[in-house]
């Protein structure tokens, strides 16, 4: 005969699983864009927990896509093959031998490990770049700037051919141009587009702020498209958060339902943002 005791932990789980099942409800069969980045790359730990929480995702419905990033691995990739970069307006000029680089350390090495980590989870993970079955078309964003992409049509049908087979896409944010050229893509520009593409019902933006802040510093949880204009033309938001607003922007402008901008230092900060009430970062809807 076995006895126990019933535990406070225990009964804390049980609430917290119960609490859950309107947003398990609310996001069945909804697809979700992640954009991977910071944080959570950093360490083999942070990459566990990460990838768990998208196995989880997969497991109760949702149709998860990750788009990730790479700028520390392929800087350390350039510097030890002695590669030297030029820069142009603080931004770097990605020429001929560069590009190999770029596609060599976010097609391959980053690529693989995202896949390799969601598989070891008990995940079905499918690595892919925006080359693969046209996903990704590019022109150039900017001739300064070399073999910078900026999406211009995209295709998404093999990434429902996943969903279908319970598979999780993982891009890399690379695009073919239209004359056979291979260019780089910003991650959060490229999960944006993949986003509008499928329709989306969120894009998620990991990064390593709390959010977005007010004048007095403190984090806005939830933000319409106006206060973000109004917000950025007074200087409230400023430097790197620009970028990162202006795709959640284009985003929910072009359908997809709310974009949030998630701090990936929090542990299971996904499963936070759609699965509690109070979230982990700063909600943009149109």
């Amino acid at each position: 005969m076995k006895t126990q005791k019933m535990n406070r932990d225990w009964i804390a789980t049980a609430e917290t699983l119960s609490s859950a099942l309107p947003y398990l409800q609310r996001y069945d069969g909804a697809i979700v864009v992640i954009k991977l980045g910071g944080h959570a790359m950093g360490s083999d730990e942070a990459m566990e927990t990460f990838a768990r929480d998208i196995v989880l995702m997969r497991q109760v419905g949702v149709n998860p896509v990750i788009v990730h990033g790479g700028g520390p691995m392929i800087n350390a990739m350039l510097e030890k093959l002695k590669i030297q970069s030029e820069f142009v307006n603080g931004k770097r000029v990605t020429d001929a031998a560069t590009m190999e680089v770029v596609e060599m350390v976010l097609s391959g090495v980053v690529n693989k490990r995202i896949v390799q980590a969601i598989n070891r989870q008990g995940g079905r993970a499918v690595g892919l770049s925006g080359k693969d079955a046209n996903l990704i078309t590019c022109d150039q964003a900017d001739p300064d700037l070399g073999f910078v992409g900026a999406p211009a049509d995209l295709d998404p049908k093999v990434l429902y051919g996943l969903f279908e087979k319970d598979m999780i896409p993982v891009i890399a944010p690379i695009g073919a141009g239209r004359e056979g050229e291979t260019f780089n893509i910003n991650g959060d520009t490229a999960a944006g587009a993949i986003a509008k593409a499928l329709q989306a019902d969120r894009l998620l933006l990991l990064t390593d702020v709390a959010g977005v802040k007010n004048g007095d510093g403190e984090v806005v949880t939830e933000l319409k498209a106006a206060d973000v204009d109004a917000m950025t033309a007074s200087g409230v938001i400023a430097g790197g958060m620009i970028p990162k607003t202006e795709t959640a922007l284009d985003a929910v402008r072009n359908g997809v339902r709310a974009c949030t901008i998630v701090d990936g230092r929090v542990q299971n900060s996904v499963l936070l943002e759609l699965f509690t009430d109070h979230g982990a970062g700063s909600m943009i809807r149109a």
